[in-house]
């Protein structure tokens, strides 16, 4: 068995109380896999501080069912407890219509038992209508129990409880107004773990919290892993979690044969996978599967290296805050020169989101100011008000590093910037989640780039990697023909 935190909407404290749960467990020393539901990059860089662990996503839409359910038979093997953090609210998913890629949906895939955070800051007696609500609207969903959060005073917890009795739903925890413990967040979300100097304090104060705030007795029983269902595939190969730059040996996982690159050349492909604090958005199975299909990742930083590192045939730039951190990356002109002549050359190169943003050539921030990019895209990245968010169908309308025409792929959008220009012949076209959105058309491919907005796991589709890779090979022997030096 394992429990999923979720809340009864967005904004009531999960990630608080998953944190102090984790926290807690930790202090332990309680071995303690963790997950998240959706497409987050940043939560689960919370989760990996406090566990040392890699958080894994769970995620339907962006990968399907059955890895969803593999996924987590893997990585809860070897652990004693497990934690699942929802998204949104409990039934909250894609559609508006049904629990489609939410907490609930997940839950009831991984048939794990829910605990639902209620934020109590402005209730009193409601309570119970909410968490009666909560346990009968889809009967399948398991509530184990409540969190009550931002409680006041131990009057607004006597009332609170005393409307609670008759559903007799277990108070599994009881957390007051904490004034003094904030994470800090900006306009995609919370603030990377990288950027928070007092992290490993606010840790720490969370810890104490969770010590005395949650019936642990009854806890742990539910997050304790059972006898497991599924024990995977044979074989293992060691693959690197990012950990700063340098990176750390992360867990082990599964070689997919089917796809696996063989390099012309003795040694691995190496791809040089940008990785500081303006780009830190990466799935942690993203990494692993391209490494275990062949490639040896390499992590730099665009901030402060000033070459690519030695020998890569390839680059992948994830998501992050380039906009943030755009003076810094316009100041390192060495390394901007250094990727584009890469590029130039013919690197084949992954961009998503943030990514994108560095390769255009310049980055406009939320000031108004300019600040000069690589510029391997003729177009401008400005920041603005509006979000875009949410699930993309996307069709591939031509061939790219990573696809090729007509392949359609489930990504997710997350910025606040647009360009100023789109291409003639964009790389794909788009559709939201519902089939009768109307199309949009995004994305850069030229040179050998695949760059764009759109956000991919590569659960159960390691053939969009591979083909990556086969890039990157071809790459590599074009080099080695034309003997091509950086």
């Amino acid at each position: 068995m394992a429990l999923v935190i979720a809340g009864e909407r967005s904004g009531v404290g999960k990630t608080t109380v998953t944190l102090t749960l984790l926290a807690s467990l930790h202090r332990r020393q309680i071995k303690v896999q963790s997950f998240k539901v959706g497409p987050d990059y940043i939560d689960p860089m919370f989760h990996q501080h406090v566990t040392g662990r890699a958080c894994r996503n769970l995620d339907p839409v962006l990968t399907s069912e059955f890895y969803i359910q593999k996924c987590f038979a893997r990585h809860t093997q070897g652990v004693d407890y497990a934690l699942v953090e929802g998204v949104m609210g409990l039934f909250d998913g894609a559609t508006g219509t049904d629990s489609t890629a939410s907490t609930a949906h997940v839950a009831q895939l991984l048939d794990l038992p829910v605990l639902l955070v209620i934020d109590c800051s402005r209730l009193s007696r409601s309570v119970a209508a909410i968490a009666h609500g909560y346990r009968s609207f889809e009967p399948k969903v398991r509530l184990a129990g409540v969190v009550l959060n931002r409680v006041g005073s131990d009057r607004h917890l006597e009332l609170l409880k005393d409307a609670l009795e008759p559903l007799q739903l277990p108070i599994l925890g009881v957390l007051r107004r904490q004034d003094n413990i904030t994470i800090p967040d900006r306009h995609l979300g919370l603030v990377p773990t990288a950027e928070i100097t007092q992290l490993d304090t606010l840790i720490d104060q969370l810890a104490n919290l969770g010590d005395t705030c949650f019936d642990w007795q009854r806890l742990l029983p539910l997050l304790k892993i059972g006898v497991r269902r599924e024990q995977g595939e044979q074989g293992e190969l060691g693959v690197p979690t990012p950990v700063g730059i340098r990176g750390q040996q992360g867990a082990k996982f599964p070689a997919s044969p089917r796809h696996r690159v063989t390099a012309s050349s003795s040694s691995p492909l190496r791809v040089a996978v940008a990785h500081d604090r303006a780009f830190s958005f990466y799935y942690q199975d993203n990494l692993e599967i391209l490494t275990e299909l062949g490639a040896e990742l390499v992590f730099w930083s665009p901030l402060v290296d000033s070459d690519l590192p030695e020998g890569v045939q390839g680059l992948y730039f994830g998501g992050g805050f380039p906009e943030v951190f755009a003076q810094q990356l316009a100041e390192n002109r060495l390394a901007l020169e250094t990727v584009l002549r890469a590029i130039q050359a013919g690197m084949p190169t992954y961009a998503e989101c943030g990514g994108l943003m560095y390769l255009c050539q310049q980055i406009v921030d939320f000031e108004s100011q300019s600040w000069a990019m690589v510029g391997a895209i003729p177009t401008k990245a400005v920041m603005g008000s509006r979000l875009t968010l949410g699930y993309r169908q996307a069709t591939a309308l031509q061939d790219s590093p990573l696809l090729r025409t007509g392949d359609v792929v489930w990504g997710h959008e997350f910025h606040r910037s647009h360009l100023s220009e789109i291409p003639t012949k964009p790389l794909f076209q788009t559709r939201r989640y519902d089939p009768q959105s109307p199309a949009t058309l995004e994305g850069w491919c030229l040179h050998s780039i695949h760059a764009s907005y759109t956000h991919l796991h590569f659960g159960g589709r390691s053939e969009i990697p591979a083909q990556f890779l086969q890039h990157c090979d071809r790459y590599c022997q074009s080099l080695s023909a034309k003997r091509v030096t950086y």
